[in-house]
């Protein structure tokens, strides 16, 4: 077991959740991102940063133990990766090592996040991220 923040691509995550059904992915951007702008597939919403307060959460890693134990990772919750991912890879840098930090082993970012980094248009998904290589993903 790991206990730094390890880096992968959108393709190796969405490699290990289809390999390890205890593998849990966390999207950890804002209520609007993930209802408006869309969420990868099998994604639990545990945000970062979110309004009205536009805060670091102060209950994050509360809420993803919470998850751990909750019965969405059954069995030894310690040894199960934890995916993390947002828009372009920053803020889930951030969240996963306050995890890492908390003692949680196996956590991962996702380096381009959902979106990916603008182009030379302001443009996202256009270079990078979990749509730019067509994973699957649902909108509300």
């Amino acid at each position: 077991m790991s206990k730094q923040l390890k880096t992968i691509s959108a393709k190796q995550a969405w490699d290990i959740c289809q390999q390890n059904p205890r593998a849990l992915l966390i999207d950890i951007r804002s209520s609007m991102e993930y209802l408006f702008v869309g969420h990868p597939e099998g994604a639990v919403h545990v945000p970062w940063i979110d309004e009205p307060d536009w805060v670091v959460n102060p209950n994050f890693v509360t809420d993803v133990r919470k998850l751990m134990l909750g019965g969405v990772i059954e069995g030894d919750h310690s040894s199960a990766p934890v995916i993390l991912i947002c828009r372009s890879g920053k803020r889930s840098k951030e969240a996963g090592q306050a995890l890492v930090e908390a003692g949680i082993p196996n956590v991962y970012n996702i380096d381009e996040g959902f979106e990916g980094d603008l182009d030379e248009h302001h443009h996202r998904s256009t270079i990078g991220g979990w749509r730019f290589h067509g994973l699957p993903w649902q909108q509300c």
